[in-house]
This record gives structure tokens, C-alpha cells and sequence, in this order.
């Protein structure tokens, strides 16, 4: 007899579709802190569309636009989705995951049920006007944060998404790593390769802020997989050996300074003077960590408030901020004169397109770079594992859970 709702790691059979599943949700009226804000509650399991597969998820990996929903800021999504018609009273995110194909959508022609995949974190309309115009599918009007802007993300047993979301999992990876590295992974991908002519080169310094997280796991990877030479940027000595593992030339541990955040006022010529003192000083040890006195071609950010000011001061002249975040808050400030009359770029960055996110599975694949899995917690921890991100107390890389995966370390589903 079908079961209306499975326990978290009990295998339904192949294409057996149960009406609930076990989910972290988010609603209005919790929102704050991640352990507050998501809890496991059974809902409804979503319907299938036209071009969509259902994904019976087996882990999840968690970044920080989980933790936004939670806090319903700098958004509040279910209010969003509301306004547009959505009579869903709750969310669920994750934008990033592995699983098994569990049922395929009218036109559905690359995906079959039991086929393995890993998940891309953002979706649009492939038939809107500008993608059919020529514009990157991320920079379309109709692109949404898969599990953010979107619901029905990762964090659930089951999950729907778009067709072309789905690339084929590196079978010798567990189902842990395959979830864990293509949020990370594929955002510092297009960040360090997506924005031509400033994309790395032989030879190039790369500033990587939060060099032993998640996104600055994969990115010191990618810059050295490509010739650049990666210095990290990192808030513990502890964690300046592994970001050296990874193929850092040089790390910097953030609190050896003090100048961070918002731009004092340049009428405060004290003021001013000593943050110029603070800044000058970051700039001189990135060149002490390279060996010599040459500048980022290419800083890679993703604080914001606390650390924008001096990534536009201390990148070369002629080459380019891009960012991806505001961790530290998004209302970030910067003195234009450097970024103007040295010439350098500042770019925004978001996700991957399918060709980029093919790219870095494509390493991983090949062992290239590593998913740099730092944790594994079960699902019923969901709240928990956002909290150690919220808290910057996660271990180096990527955090991931367990969803029906019954235990860490399986690499299929039989």
C-alpha cells in the first residue's frame, strides 16, 4: 500500500511519488535567528510543470540566502511571492542539492526517473524576450534565486526543478559533496571567469575575502586551476593552512587590522587619515604576501559594508571588484576617486549560467577542485547548521545535511 509520507532516509520505490514529505520551512511569523526561524514541518509535496523534474533530494548544502529567508531581510519572500499571486504561506529554501530524478514533466527530453543530479541555484524563463534577444539566462528579468526567490528549494525531501537546472552527478561523489560545492562553486566560477576582458590569467593576484569559506574554498581552487596567484583573506590563523592546502601563495588574517566598514567622513581629515593608515597598511601586506609590490587584478568580495572601502583601494589600477553578497551588510560605501581615476571595474555577479555551472562540476569531476565538505549534520539539524553560518562558527568549506541520504559517505541510492 502507497504511504502518504516516508521518514527522513526511508527509500520510497523508484517513482513512488507519497503526497507529504518532511520539509525545513520558514514562516512569517518565526522569522529571526536560523534556529528559530527554520523548523521541519511535513508539508504538501510540489507538483510537477511542464519542463520540470521532480528531485527526491538526498543532501543539501547551505549558504546564506537561507539564513535572508529566515531573517525575512533583506526580503521578505513570502510576502513577495504573495503580492504576485502565490497562496503558499510558508518557504522553503536551499539552493543548492543532489538527489535522484523521482518524475519528469511534459517536455522533459534529457532526464529520465533514476537519473542522479546535482542542482543549479537559479532558474528563468527560457522563453522570455530578452533571453530570446541574446542575454545571459542570470541577467534575464525573469531569472529567481532557485529556494530564495522561489520556493520548494532543497531543504525537503522532495523538491521541483527546472530541467536545465540538473547536471549529472560525478558518480565517485558522495551525496554530501555532490550538494555542498556548486552554490560556492559556480558563483566564484563566474565571478573569476564571467566577466571579460577582467577574467583570471596566468600569473594575475587574486584577493579572495572569506578564503576559507564556502565561496573562498572554491575560489582560491579555481584562481590557481587557471594561473592566478590566490591570497586569502581569513578571520582565525587557524585557518591559514587550509587555505594554503588549497593553493593559496599567501593568507591574511582580517583582525590584525581595524579600519573595516563604512567610509569615514572625508571632512574628517583625522578621520579620513587614519583609515588611509589602515588601508595603505592591508595593501602592504598583500604585497608581502606575494613577495612582491604588485596588486589584486582581481578581488573577489562578498562582505560588503565591512569590507568594500578597501577592496576598491587596494585592486590594481585597470582591475576589477566583483561581488556577490553584502554578508556584512549590503549598504556598503566607497571613495569613487580610486575607482575612477585608477580606472578599475566594479562589477556585480550572480549564480551561474548552465555553461559555467557544467564548467565547474566538469572540475570537480576531474579532481581538480575539491568540494571542501567541511561538515555533514542531519536534516533534523537544519536550524542548527544555518546558525553556524550565521554565526561565522562553521569549520572551513562547506557545510551540508543529510536529507534522505540515510547516512553520510553513499554514493547512490541502492
Amino acid at each position: 500500500m502507497k504511504k502518504e509520507l516516508y521518514e527522513l532516509g526511508e527509500i520510497p520505490p523508484l517513482g513512488e511519488v507519497p503526497r507529504y514529505m518532511y520539509a525545513g520551512v520558514i514562516r512569517q511569523e518565526r522569522y529571526g535567528p536560523p534556529e528559530k526561524s527554520i523548523l521541519v514541518e511535513a508539508v504538501e509535496v510540489p507538483k510537477v510543470g511542464r519542463g520540470q523534474v521532480l528531485i527526491m533530494v538526498m543532501a543539501a548544502g547551505i549558504n546564506y540566502n537561507g539564513i535572508w529567508a529566515g531573517l525575512g531581510t533583506p526580503a521578505d519572500v513570502i510576502a513577495d511571492r504573495q503580492r504576485a499571486g502565490d497562496r503558499h504561506d510558508f518557504h522553503i529554501a536551499g539552493s543548492e542539492g543532489a538527489g535522484v530524478v523521482w518524475a519528469v514533466g511534459e517536455g522533459v527530453r534529457q532526464l529520465r526517473v533514476g537519473d542522479e543530479v546535482i542542482v543549479g541555484g537559479v532558474a528563468w524563463d527560457e522563453s522570455a524576450p530578452d533571453i530570446r534577444l541574446g542575454v545571459d539566462p542570470t541577467a534575464s528579468r525573469s531569472q529567481r534565486a532557485w529556494g530564495y526567490e522561489l520556493n520548494f528549494g532543497s531543504f525537503a525531501q522532495f523538491t521541483v526543478a527546472d530541467e536545465y537546472q540538473c547536471h549529472r552527478k560525478p558518480p565517485h561523489l558522495s551525496w554530501e559533496e555532490a550538494g555542498c560545492f556548486l552554490g560556492g562553486g559556480s558563483t566564484s566560477y563566474r565571478m573569476l571567469l564571467g566577466w571579460h576582458p577582467h577574467t583570471v590569467r596566468p600569473g594575475d593576484p587574486v584577493l579572495v575575502w572569506g578564503g576559507a569559506g564556502g565561496l573562498g574554498s572554491m575560489a582560491i581552487q579555481i584562481a590557481k586551476y587557471f594561473g592566478g596567484i590566490p591570497v586569502a583573506v581569513v578571520s582565525d590563523d587557524n585557518k591559514i593552512d587550509y587555505c594554503k592546502r588549497l593553493g593559496a601563495r599567501g593568507v591574511i588574517n582580517r583582525n590584525q587590522f581595524d579600519h573595516w566598514g563604512k567610509l569615514p567622513n572625508p571632512e574628517d581629515g583625522s578621520a579620513y587619515r587614519e583609515w588611509m593608515s589602515g588601508v595603505r597598511e592591508f595593501g602592504r601586506a598583500i604585497w608581502d604576501q606575494l613577495g612582491e609590490k604588485r596588486s589584486p587584478s582581481i578581488v573577489l568580495e562578498h562582505p560588503g559594508r565591512a569590507t568594500l572601502p578597501t577592496s576598491v583601494y587596494v585592486c590594481d589600477r585597470a582591475g576589477m571588484v566583483v561581488t556577490c553578497a553584502g554578508t556584512s551588510g549590503y549598504d556598503a560605501d566607497i571613495d569613487l576617486r580610486f575607482l575612477w581615476m585608477f580606472q578599475k571595474r566594479l562589477q556585480g555577479s550572480h549564480a551561474a549560467n548552465v555553461r559555467q555551472t557544467a564548467a565547474i562540476i566538469d572540475l570537480v569531476a576531474e579532481g581538480y577542485v575539491q568540494p571542501c565538505l567541511g561538515e555533514t549534520l542531519p536534516f533534523t539539524e537544519i536550524g542548527r547548521a544555518h546558525q553556524m553560518v550565521y554565526e561565522g562558527k562553521q569549520p572551513s568549506g562547506n557545510v551540508a545535511v543529510l536529507v534522505n541520504s540515510p547516512e553520510p559517505g553513499l554514493t547512490g541510492i541502492r
